[in-house]
């Protein structure tokens, strides 16, 4: 087994020549300013998250523009998200993304049930998917807008960045195995509680500030009520993305 190297700086400003880096796999890390020269790069693949990866020079050519206004062409659910500034948009997007997912869980449930549950390149299976989507509903409906005695759903899954033990912390169990109809359950509940917020926005209630702590031992954050809903927006956005990407892979498999 490769081995594995977490929360480290000695790779910091480390140069590698002539070197067997096939497979390499980084998450979670600090990779700004890298430069990779006069090296074989077929295949390499770079996932960020509606943007944030930042600028990406590739021979001289700076692509991240041409990348994000491929994928608004390829969902252009992104950009009617992006010009939501209203409630009223708010309140049209969300069931758009409700019923883009629909589509999606139906693709899904048309695999085996141990597909659902299986992971391509090392990215979440398509459940863990979901149930990050309760953990992020938690955080910034819960949490932020809320304020429910117990705000984290013991199915939710916090970011990779999360240890064990934070995670155990919050009520959470990253190891749980549930099966698909009891995610979905959660998550549909989770969907009536965004529900609920927006239909009773308002656009003054946008500007509102919120204040709480995202994570264990976080300094607490305070951010606009428009924020938080666009982080749930976003988040349901951008993880169907990888989530239709992966299942198209794992389409493939079964039919083989």
């Amino acid at each position: 087994m490769a081995e594995e190297f977490q929360r480290t700086a000695q790779f910091h400003g480390a140069s590698f020549r002539e070197s067997d880096l096939f497979g390499l796999a980084v998450r979670d890390s600090d990779l700004r300013e890298a430069r990779i020269a006069s090296s074989w790069v077929d295949g390499m693949r770079i996932t960020g998250f509606d943007g944030a990866a930042g600028s990406l020079f590739v021979d001289d050519v700076e692509v991240s523009a041409f990348v994000a206004a491929e994928l608004d062409r390829r969902h252009p659910e992104r950009v009617q998200l992006r010009a939501a500034t209203t409630a009223d948009d708010l309140r049209a997007v969300w069931p758009m993304l409700k019923g883009l997912w629909a589509q999606t869980k139906e693709r899904a449930e048309a695999l085996p049930e141990s597909v659902r549950n299986e992971r391509v390149d090392g990215e979440w299976s398509f459940v863990e998917t979901l149930r990050h989507l309760i953990f992020g509903i938690d955080s910034w409906v819960g949490v932020m807008l809320t304020d429910p005695p117990e705000p984290y759903h013991r199915l939710g899954l916090a970011p990779t960045d999360f240890s064990d033990e934070d995670s155990a912390a919050l009520g959470l169990d990253r190891s749980a195995r549930p099966g698909y109809a009891e995610v979905v359950e959660a998550l549909d509940a989770q969907w009536a509680r965004v529900d609920a917020v927006l239909a009773e926005l308002t656009d003054t209630d946008l500007e509102q500030l919120r204040t709480g702590s995202l994570g264990v031992g976080e300094e607490p954050e305070t951010v606009t009520v428009a924020h938080c809903l666009g982080v749930v927006l976003r988040e349901h956005t951008e993880h169907r993305r990888f989530a239709e990407r992966d299942l198209g892979v794992l389409a493939s498999r079964v039919i083989e």
